[in-house]
């Protein structure tokens, strides 16, 4: 949204767009990005399935989950920022403060609300491959199902804390988006805006971890699968005969290292676009002076 992460005061009340000059280029060239990624990333889930003529599995469920909740968030707060663009005024001269709540309570739910699908999709892959029996008996797609329900559940409910006085959202620079107050300056409930802060902050820092851990955990399970193939087979077949059954056993696992590199890519970009604004918040949401 060509928005600046600073947390600058001068920005909290602005009238106008600090620092705009002609076409926010960037803005619509991250739009369209969003937008034609998660409409690719429908589509090919629609030509894997109609191929394979088989019913979604747990994580194709999740992925497409994923999708539609990245591209609802892109399509309901990229508009706001555009208007905010063609007119030259802030977010909050726009629509006052109710319209920056609003703003802000939907940047934290669809910032939320992904890494949370990110967290269980690793989560997901890591009790697959390393408890496969585990998830054979107890993992369906109806617990896909319920998961998503779950998590959107949760991230309304958490996000909404703001409205109840846990927490407060704030106009940040250039004055074209709101997201949760960082440092509650001058604020009466500066404790509970700065407790929300950091909860949500440690939350996404959190989620983020776990995905690593289980994406770690998921190349070790296949190494050692591998590697255990490779020795019932015995050590006294030739080198060719063993590297046939290397193959073999990958081909066999295709579907198991598909599902992590794609799990592994879309965790690099998400950790890119969210890690920037999760290590501002720590230490800013920390309170001074104990």
């Amino acid at each position: 949204m060509n928005n600046s992460f600073v947390p600058n005061t001068s920005c909290h009340n602005t009238p106008s767009i600090i620092g705009y000059s002609g076409k926010p280029t960037t803005s619509i060239i991250m739009f369209l990005a969003a937008v034609g990624g998660n409409l690719l990333a429908l589509f090919i889930l629609g030509v894997h399935q109609k191929e394979h003529h088989s019913r979604s599995s747990v994580f194709c469920i999740l992925v497409t989950g994923l999708a539609l909740t990245d591209l609802l968030g892109t399509c309901l707060l990229s508009p706001p920022v555009f208007i905010c663009y063609a007119h030259e005024t802030s977010l909050i001269t726009l629509g006052g403060d109710r319209l920056c709540n609003l703003f802000g309570f939907a940047v934290s739910f669809f910032g939320l609300a992904p890494t949370l699908i990110l967290c269980a999709m690793a989560l997901e892959r890591c009790l697959a491959i390393s408890h496969p029996y585990f998830y054979a008996v107890h993992i369906r797609r109806s617990f896909a199902k319920f998961t998503l329900f779950f998590i959107y559940l949760f991230s309304l409910a958490f996000c909404l804390l703001p409205y109840g006085g846990y927490g407060k959202f704030r106009q940040y620079c250039p004055g074209t988006w709101c997201f949760v107050d960082m440092d509650a300056t001058g604020d009466d409930r500066a404790n509970l805006v700065l407790a929300f802060s950091l909860s949500y902050s440690s939350l996404m820092a959190l989620l983020i971890f776990i995905v690593f851990v289980c994406n770690g955990s998921v190349i070790v399970s296949l190494c050692q699968m591998h590697r255990n193939h490779m020795v019932r087979r015995g050590s006294v077949v030739s080198v060719a005969r063993k590297k046939r059954l290397s193959l073999a056993w990958f081909g066999r696992g295709e579907e198991e290292m598909d599902h992590l590199v794609l799990l592994a890519l879309i965790t690099v970009i998400f950790v890119v676009c969210s890690l920037p604004l999760t290590s501002l918040l720590l230490p800013v949401a920390t309170p001074k002076g104990g």
